[in-house]
């Protein structure tokens, strides 16, 4: 921090929603070449005062200084004309939109009244190599896998040239080596005068880049770290009211491990034709598949839930052949899938958290067509009970929840129908460090009560605190497995990112 004046200034700002308080009366300060991290619990207010400083949602109190002048943005397009540009968790692209077009749109090079692509071609290439994306300008954004995505959205926040940059969850679906060139490139811009407001969960990260952090909790701000202030038990302290360690969950020992739940032999998917996966999940085993973005994770996780039909491969679930079709057998089967796009893939946004919730169950239990709506009752409110889920009001639209809050939901859905096989894409994404805990623990029962789990996550450091055992794919293939309690993020990381053979030969090397 300089002793120059804050670029942005907030003071008293408060917002409700339904009665609830999503923010009370928060200060905050932030400078020009700063990396300021905002950590919190889910339903701290985060990404509400976020919204509030973008442009997306007014404040009922209080006000915002921008340059020391009092500011009132009339929407984002006011905030973006001011210096501040905001990348949302949940992506906002044009799917029948490149690249090219989705980091330009609303603001395309023109010559004489008409769309110069040439020009908005070349520059696009500027951001989208600032970010360190091996692709064309050109490129459909619909064919971009999630982690893609999201750096284009960065590269896109990019190309406004904001003074202050603000990104929420920025790193959810990036594996370490684009975090670490994004943390990178973060740092680059703190160094140029650019402000960086950094929304995350994982404090490592906090720990790693930032100048300093200020932690919400309740809708109000009960902690401000200056650098050398920053330890991860005094964050986790101020986010959750206490000292918690979260500790990794013990590893089951072999005599503990029962047959073979899930089999998965020579299995191809769509996306890497040339190459097979075979791989098998005992009753109880929590297996995690590891790797950089474009592994080819989430295609196998889709094809054996019947989103993406596979081209040659068998799938059997104890000891029986399954070949779903689609989701809707796979559900029958008892295969459960709970998807990486929460909001996209989940949910029903505009319903609420009942109808959500119950939507799987109750359309087993139904009886000639009929809901048994006191069950369903009944049934939801032990969802919200087990979930914790806040608030806990079954009839209030899950779009107006939290991040972690809707993770919930999602996951409260299929875990009610007590799978077989439990199939997770980035389970905690967007969830802070306590609702991560309450989730593995989720996780860990269901294992308990006998079910086969299968789980994508890029967080390497989750996938030691989570899983029995760690897969590792590269390009459609698995390179090479490990037991947890034998794991490091070194050897997961070197498999994914240049291979078995690589690895072996820079062992040899060493030797």
């Amino acid at each position: 921090m300089t002793d120059a004046a804050p670029i942005l200034r907030c003071r008293g700002l408060g917002k409700r929603f339904a009665g609830v308080h999503a923010l009370r009366r928060v200060d905050i300060d932030i400078y020009a070449g700063e990396i300021v991290a905002i950590v919190g619990a889910n339903g701290a207010g985060k990404s509400t005062l976020m919204k509030i400083l973008a442009g997306v949602l007014t404040p009922d109190s209080g006000e915002i200084l921008l340059s020391g002048q009092p500011i009132r943005f009339a929407g984002v397009r006011d905030a973006t004309r001011a210096g501040i540009a905001l990348v949302h968790q949940e992506l906002n692209l044009a799917d029948n939109l490149d690249i090219a077009g989705n980091i330009f749109l609303g603001c395309e090079p023109n010559r004489f009244g008409f769309l110069d692509r040439k020009t908005m071609h070349t520059q696009a290439r500027e951001w989208i190599e600032r970010v360190g994306l091996d692709l064309s300008p050109a490129s459909d954004v619909s064919e971009l896998s999630i982690g893609r995505r999201q750096m284009v959205e960065i590269a896109k926040a990019l190309s406004l040239r904001a003074k202050v940059l603000i990104l929420d969850e920025p790193t959810s679906s990036l594996s370490m080596s684009e975090t670490s060139r994004l943390l990178t490139l973060i740092r680059t811009l703190a160094t140029q005068g650019v402000a960086v407001v950094y929304i995350t969960h994982r404090l490592n990260e906090v720990l790693d880049c930032a100048d300093r952090a200020v932690v919400l909790r309740d809708g109000a701000r009960v902690a401000d770290f200056s650098r050398d202030q920053l330890t991860r038990e005094g964050l986790v302290q101020a986010m959750v009211g206490t000292v918690q360690e979260i500790r990794r969950a013990e590893v089951r020992s072999a005599n503990e491990k029962s047959e073979a739940r899930l089999v998965v032999r020579g299995l191809q998917t769509q996306a890497y034709p040339k190459s097979t996966v075979t791989l098998s999940i005992g009753r109880g085993e929590i297996v995690g598949l590891a790797g950089i973005v474009g592994a080819g994770r989430t295609e196998v996780l889709q094809s054996i839930f019947g989103i993406d039909r596979r081209t040659v491969g068998d799938v059997s679930l104890d000891g029986q052949a399954v070949a779903p079709n689609d989701p809707v057998s796979a559900a029958h089967r008892g295969i459960a899938m709970v998807p990486e796009d929460r909001q996209r893939d989940g949910l029903m946004l505009l319903d609420s958290v009942r109808i959500n919730a119950s939507v799987v169950k109750i359309a087993r239990e139904s009886i000639a067509g009929f809901i048994r709506r006191g069950a369903e009752r009944m049934g939801v409110a032990r969802i919200i009970d087990l979930m914790k889920i806040q608030p806990a009001l079954p009839e209030r639209q899950v779009a107006l929840f939290s991040g972690g809050n809707q993770q919930k939901v999602v996951l409260a859905k299929w875990l009610s129908t007590e799978p077989k096989v439990l199939l997770l894409d980035e389970p905690s994404r967007g969830v802070d460090v306590a609702a991560r805990a309450e989730i593995h623990a989720l996780i860990r029962q269901a294992a308990n009560r006998g079910a086969a789990v299968l789980c994508s996550i890029s967080d390497t450091e989750e996938l030691l605190l989570l899983c029995d055992r760690i897969v590792v794919m590269r390009k459609g293939r698995i390179e090479g497995e490990m037991n947890a309690v034998d794991a490091t993020e070194e050897a997961i990381t070197r498999l994914a990112v240049v291979g078995v053979e690589v690895s072996a030969r820079s062992t040899e090397a060493a030797a």
